[in-house]
């Protein structure tokens, strides 16, 4: 960690872009792609994608199990005030008058033969799998800007640490040589004083920032679900082949996984107008039953027997006054409604990608204009330095150059890190891979 802040600050001091030394990060450095896959793959959500499937299996299972043949049984005990008198003839009556009392005890079984329903609820049960699931992949996509953000605020201010360390060093070496002064009687005692109040300042910006970064790697640690080291830094990637592949393609990709969802909620409505359809058709199934009672099935014998029956049942409900119609007509106006959350989505996109684009190309802008101030400034307190050593200009003065430099340093790491950031914020919302 410490070669690497060394590097840095000799890229900075010799004007050498800090994107050389980015690029040439050590092979245990943060990757960005790489935290953003570990944060979905740790996610809790992830248990979402088995507890659905099996959730849609069982759903199934049952639905299959409706082929089957279905058993039931039943008893029943009955008392009721009367009776049909039977008829006599000649004072002789033909049969015995009935009990008032009944029982029957019967075991049933049906078996369904034609269902068109079963097989059209099973894809509605797929389809409603499928949208959940891609569902869940979007709730994951969102992590991957909690992760953007996180990763890019941690590495501007590690930037911010080494350019600070940077001046912090000059400003230890000024004050070395003010006190030297100070005691040949060349300088003043204030000059000490105003470079150590100054030195203070950056050591308490300096400590400020490394709490900040500390912030920003628990809340990478807290995304990734494992500890980052402190001493962890931070590997900006190369975007610029991506970014320009992405703008040849803006109208054109689909990527983002609530396209998918969308996709999924129309093929669940689809199933479901075709299980409306299925529903009107008629269903056939057999019977039989099974039983044990009195009076049985002839109502005139007034003792126990047993009994069997079986047959054929059809069951089809043509109309159901204008139910399934309006069913219908839903399911198109929710298709209706997906469609224009999907435009809006589709819109509310292209005006994040505009803001992506706009910044870009303006931090492409400030990016050229960068390195020339900072050159110009470094010039400046290089000749200021050496006039402070000669006695000519006072240390006040010195550090105001200081503190100029300090800021155009600061202003171009900033420029750098907003400008992969941005890229990779533009790729994240069209829905590509940050390699």
């Amino acid at each position: 960690m410490r070669l690497a802040s060394v590097a840095v600050g000799s890229s900075l001091l010799l004007g050498v872009p800090c994107w050389a030394v980015w690029a040439q990060a050590p092979a245990d450095s943060l990757q960005l792609h790489v935290l953003q896959q570990q944060a979905a793959e740790v996610d809790p959500r992830q248990q979402q994608f088995a507890l659905l499937d099996r959730q849609t299996g069982l759903r199934i299972q049952n639905l299959s199990a409706e082929r089957l043949p279905a058993f039931s049984a039943q008893a029943q005990a009955q008392y009721q005030s009367e009776t049909f008198k039977v008829p006599s003839i000649g004072g002789i009556q033909l049969f015995p008058a009935p009990s008032k009392d009944s029982y029957d005890s019967r075991l049933e079984v049906e078996q369904s033969i034609l269902d068109p329903t079963i097989s059209v609820r099973k894809r509605v049960e797929q389809a409603t799998l499928a949208q959940s699931q891609a569902g869940v992949r979007t709730e994951l996509y969102a992590l991957r800007q909690e992760v953007n953000e996180a990763f890019f605020g941690g590495a501007l201010l590690a930037e911010q640490r080494r350019i600070l360390a940077l001046t912090i060093t000059d400003l230890e070496q000024r004050l070395t040589e003010a006190r030297v002064q100070v005691r040949e009687g060349t300088a003043l005692p204030s000059d000490t004083g105003t470079i150590q109040a100054t030195l203070l300042l950056r050591r308490q910006d300096e400590a400020e920032v490394e709490a900040r970064q500390r912030a920003m790697l628990i809340k990478l640690s807290q995304l990734v679900q494992r500890q980052l080291p402190a001493s962890a830094t931070f590997a900006l990637p190369d975007l610029a082949s991506q970014d320009a592949q992405a703008r040849q393609g803006l109208d054109s990709l689909r990527a983002r996984p609530e396209y998918q969802q969308f996709a999924r909620t129309r093929e669940l409505l689809s199933q479901q107008r075709d299980a409306l359809s299925a529903d009107q058709k008629p269903r056939l199934s057999a019977f039989g039953q099974a039983g044990y009672g009195r009076p049985g099935l002839n109502p005139i014998s007034d003792t126990f027997h047993g009994y069997f029956l079986g047959g054929l049942v059809v069951r089809w409900a043509p109309w159901n006054w204008g139910s399934t119609g309006r069913a219908r007509q839903a399911l198109t106006l929710q298709t209706q409604i997906v469609a224009s959350e999907e435009e809006a989505f589709t819109n509310r996109l292209t005006r994040q990608i505009q803001d992506d684009l706009a910044d870009i190309d303006r931090l492409d802008t400030a990016q050229a204009l960068d390195d020339q101030i900072v050159a110009l400034r470094e010039a400046v307190a290089t000749e200021t330095g050496l006039r402070l050593h000669e006695g000519v200009v006072t240390a006040s003065e010195y550090v105001d150059r200081s503190t100029d430099l300090l800021q155009a340093r600061l202003s171009r790491a900033t420029h750098r890190v907003e400008q992969v950031e941005a890229r990779a914020r533009l790729l994240t919302t069209l829905g590509l891979e940050i390699q």
